[in-house]
Parts: structure tokens; C-alpha cells; sequence
């Protein structure tokens, strides 16, 4: 059930969908971290993304690939970091369950290597420096 103050939900109902199923819907980010950033969401307001019902998060990461096909049809990304942030203490800041695709470009970064380590930056360097 959508809720009126949610900002995934009103993008919802803006139909501005890059991908989308009866469960779930990929809209772009509202501030991307690369060009083609985009959210997948459950179409059913849900904070916590560990209370999402199994066919939900299922439905979440079946647009993934969907997803990244759009991306593809309009950049040429390098790679990709896929996330969720669970929670305040993981940084999320929207109450709406959520999953990122977050292309990546050669040279986005001056060193990639550890990826999503870099969220704890006195932890992501596990490597001997060259």
C-alpha cells in the first residue's frame, strides 16, 4: 500500500518507470551517484528491506538485469555496484525499501579496487599497494 509521504511512493504513481513488474519498479535516481544511477523498489511501501515478503525481494532483483539494459540502451557503463542500504546505520535515508544499480565508469575514481568497501574508508584497503 503506497503512503502519501513517501517519495518512492509518489515516484511511483508519477509513472516515470525505466522497468517494472506487478512487485516492483525502477525508477532513475533523483540524485545520481553516476549517470544511469536507478532505483528498484517493491511497489508496497516498506521501510525495511528484511521485511519485504520473499517474493517481493525476489521481484526487486529480477529487474536488475532489465534494468541494466536500459542503462546499456542509452550509456556504455564499465561495470556496476548493486546495493542496498538497510537501515539508518547503513546510510539508508529514504524509509522505502530500495536497491541501487549504480554504473561505473573507467576512471569515475582514480583507484576502484575494493568497491563498496570504501564505505568504511579505514577498512577498504585489504591489498598490498603496488
Amino acid at each position: 500500500m503506497p503512503q502519501a509521504d513517501c517519495v518512492f511512493c509518489e515516484r511511483l504513481r508519477s509513472g516515470d518507470l525505466v522497468a517494472e513488474s506487478p512487485l516492483a519498479a525502477a525508477f532513475p535516481d533523483a540524485f545520481p551517484l553516476s549517470p544511469g544511477h536507478v532505483l528498484i523498489v517493491p511497489r508496497r511501501h516498506e521501510p525495511d528491506f528484511w521485511a519485504l515478503r520473499e517474493t517481493e525481494k525476489a521481484a526487486l532483483w529480477e529487474l536488475v538485469t532489465p534494468v541494466k539494459h536500459h542503462i546499456e540502451s542509452r550509456l556504455s557503463p564499465h561495470g556496476y555496484n548493486v546495493g542496498v542500504n538497510i537501515g539508518e546505520a547503513a546510510g539508508q535515508t529514504v524509509g522505502h525499501a530500495h536497491l541501487h544499480v549504480i554504473p561505473r565508469y573507467r576512471g569515475d575514481v582514480p583507484d576502484p579496487r575494493g568497491g563498496i568497501r570504501w564505505i568504511l574508508p579505514d577498512r577498504a584497503r585489504y591489498w598490498k599497494a603496488p
